[in-house]
């Protein structure tokens, strides 16, 4: 057999004999994986789920926005600080790459 050439169902067929089942999730919307200092937002992604052996595995194909993630606690200085609100803080804080001296700064001027 050359791979590329499988038909789907016999490859369905010969998966389904090894125990291993695949179902695609319907209606996906969005996606978010946090780590500690991104975020990847998938929006426009396609999920499979494949199970085997007891077990699922989750396989997302799209393309994911990048998004540096804050620290709450940043936030809440950098609005303690520069005397604005936290939506304030939270932009000057991206706006200055997660600086908190930076944000303050701009804030203040």
């Amino acid at each position: 057999m050359i791979p590329g050439k499988v038909n789907p169902q016999q490859l369905k067929k010969m998966m389904n004999r090894m125990g291993i089942s695949i179902k695609e999730v319907e209606d996906v919307e969005e996606i978010v994986i946090k780590t500690r200092d991104k975020e990847y937002v998938f929006t426009d992604a396609e999920v499979t789920i494949m199970g085997a052996q007891g077990q699922e595995t989750y396989q997302i194909s799209g393309s994911p926005v990048i998004k540096d993630r804050l620290n709450p606690e940043d936030v809440k200085l950098v609005a303690e600080k520069s005397g604005k609100n936290e939506r304030e803080a939270s932009k000057a804080l991206t706006d200055a790459k997660g600086d908190i001296a930076q944000a303050i700064i701009n804030l203040s001027e």
